[in-house]
């Protein structure tokens, strides 16, 4: 699969098959990311890769607590600003307009939309789980470090036939995911990533991009 190819059929899947991955795909495509750019070289992500019993236990223990209620574990970062901004209020509205209409969900029918949100901490069926870590001490450039990273598996996935799910949803059952992993107290759950083979009977709506002339501005004089 060329570069093109890789970033244009990657995408968040929310379906996955039973089917496994080999550990040896995953080395692969870890050893291969590593070359991922950071500034200084530091690379600062730190990631751990649950498959078999160990994840099939993460999902156990993160549905009791969702199938209990719990409350979410307060966010160590914030996700979105508390004031979002046009035109990214309105990209991010549109979003859920297309992810849950996708499923008939309508806006108000927030039993439904918990329950489809639920399915994160199944890692939406899939068989292999990332999880990033970052340091605390570490600064918003290694934040981004970190995201061109997570990129870089994405796509390296891809080219191994596999999908992907980056997950930040994960951070507000990190103490969950601590308890699995045992992680040191100075490192911070960033995200996780459901790793796996596409389930194609279930059925999705490919999100929009905004027009090249919103983001990009050629300055050529």
């Amino acid at each position: 699969m060329d570069v093109y190819n890789a970033v244009m059929s990657r995408r968040a899947v929310r379906g996955f098959t039973d089917r496994g991955v080999e550990r040896e795909v995953l080395e692969r495509v870890l050893s291969a990311a590593a070359w991922a750019p950071s500034g200084s070289n530091i690379q600062p992500w730190h990631v751990y890769v649950l498959t078999g019993p160990p994840l099939a236990e993460l999902k156990k223990r993160a549905g009791k607590r969702v199938a209990a209620g719990d409350p979410w574990d307060e966010r160590e970062y914030e996700m979105y600003p508390s004031e979002l901004k046009s035109p990214y209020q309105e990209r991010r509205f549109a979003f859920g307009q297309q992810r849950y209409g996708a499923l008939g969900i309508s806006r108000d029918d927030w039993e439904a939309r918990q329950r489809t949100a639920a399915a994160n901490w199944d890692c939406f069926g899939a068989p292999a789980a990332l999880f990033c870590y970052i340091d605390r001490d570490m600064g918003s450039a290694q934040w981004v470090d970190i995201g061109m990273y997570l990129q870089t598996v994405m796509l390296l996935l891809r080219d191994e036939g596999l999908h992907s799910c980056p997950q930040m949803s994960w951070s507000v059952y990190r103490k969950t995911v601590a308890e699995i992993l045992s992680p040191p107290k100075e490192l911070m759950l960033f995200c996780g990533m459901s790793i796996g083979y596409e389930d194609l009977t279930v059925g999705y709506v490919r999100t929009g991009r905004a027009s090249l002339d919103e983001t990009v501005a050629f300055v050529e004089r």
